[in-house]
């Protein structure tokens, strides 16, 4: 039975029909998970919080930093520097005491995933990286978890309901990951601070309609929101019955997220490349060195502007450059973000050049460096 202090604190949410006495105790007996407690996971776990479930989760290794600050709502400025865990239970303490608050100050990894997913009922991710976003994906499938996902890019952002027993998962939609600096982290992009909020919201209301069980969740749907113009869209998501994860189930374990999405990893071989700067390369142009410039993006992408006198060779093609290339001349290996010239550099190392070189931040900090005379 509720309490007093429990009918009065959620009267308004009680007198919904859809939700009343039994429906208010399945929220007080549910389990989430938070994948992270930033920009989406900030305005989910006030939600949640507020809505009374009874046990959150909160995964996050990062801290306070005042540039969260214009997103993520959870934190204020007196906790700059503090564990964003740490900082959400203050705030959701104070917001809701009787919702009981288990915090992992730590990344979630292959070898935690399972655990900490398996744990819960409802796994909100909020992660905003792609290797941890298949992480959280396949994890779910593993444990039998629905995943209710949200990401968003400066003005735009999608949410869907994935891993349930007869939907789609987040591989059924992305079967592969983008090159690994195709797309721009908010860092660099940017993003409008209040969509994080909407696509939260969005998160929060799935995960509340999953663990009442009423309305139609996001199974089998995206959506889509482009908050510029206020243009909502939602596409149907067919489950892929060739998915290795929720399709032939060939996937048994959880993988190797990083090397997969083709990011870096400390301690790998391109860790020791040599970088250069923007303005050390336009120094060394300026003074005629003889410089070898390898672009290793893809067509489309140098389409769209090289840097005069650079070479097209996507990184999948690098080793084929080397016969070609004279070896006794320093090399700068060029990509949209520097994260595949680096691979290509030390491709390039492996094969035995040595004046090897990747250009820091890639064509989109060349762009800037240079007032944006070469696009991006």
């Amino acid at each position: 039975m509720l309490s007093n202090e429990e009918r009065a604190r959620y009267q308004r949410q009680l007198s919904l029909p859809e939700v009343g006495e039994a429906g208010q105790q399945r929220l007080q007996q549910a389990s989430v998970l938070l994948v992270g407690v930033g920009g989406l996971g900030s305005p989910a776990a006030l939600y949640l919080a507020a809505a009374g479930v009874g046990r959150l989760g909160l995964v996050d290794h990062d801290r306070v930093d005042v540039s969260n600050l214009h997103r993520q709502v959870l934190h204020g400025t007196a906790d700059i520097a503090r564990p964003k865990v740490e900082s959400a239970r203050d705030r959701l303490q104070q917001l809701n005491p009787l919702v009981r608050l288990e915090l992992y100050d730590t990344w979630l990894t292959r070898d935690n995933a399972l655990g900490l997913v398996g744990d819960y009922d409802v796994i909100v991710d909020g992660a905003d990286t792609f290797a941890t976003r298949y992480l959280v994906n396949d994890a779910c499938v593993l444990a039998g978890r629905p995943n209710v996902h949200a990401s968003i890019f400066r003005f735009d952002g999608q949410a869907s309901v994935f891993c349930t027993p007869h939907g789609p998962c987040y591989r059924c939609l992305y079967p592969s990951p983008p090159p690994a600096d195709l797309v721009p982290s908010c860092a660099v992009g940017g993003v409008l601070g209040v969509l994080p909020g909407l696509l939260g919201l969005v998160q929060a209301t799935e995960t509340l309609k999953l663990l009442l069980g009423i309305g139609e969740p996001l199974v089998g749907r995206l959506f889509m929101l482009d908050a510029l113009h206020m243009q909502p869209q939602v596409v149907p998501v067919s489950r892929d019955p060739e998915c290795p994860a929720c399709g032939t189930r060939t996937l048994t374990a959880l993988a190797d997220y990083d090397a997969f999405c083709g990011t870096p990893t400390p301690g790998l071989p391109n860790d020791d490349v040599a970088e250069l700067t923007p303005a050390e390369l336009q120094r060394w142009l300026r003074e005629g060195r003889p410089v070898q410039l390898l672009d290793v993006r893809e067509p489309f992408e140098t389409a769209q502007g090289m840097i005069p006198g650079a070479q097209a060779w996507p990184l999948t093609t690098v080793l084929d450059a080397v016969p070609l290339l004279d070896t006794t001349r320093p090399i700068v290996c060029i990509c949209a973000g520097g994260v595949r010239s680096r691979k290509a550099a030390a491709t390039l190392v492996s094969a035995g050049c040595e004046r090897v070189y990747s250009l820091a931040g890639g064509m989109s900090a060349w762009s800037l460096y240079n007032n944006a005379s070469v696009p991006t």
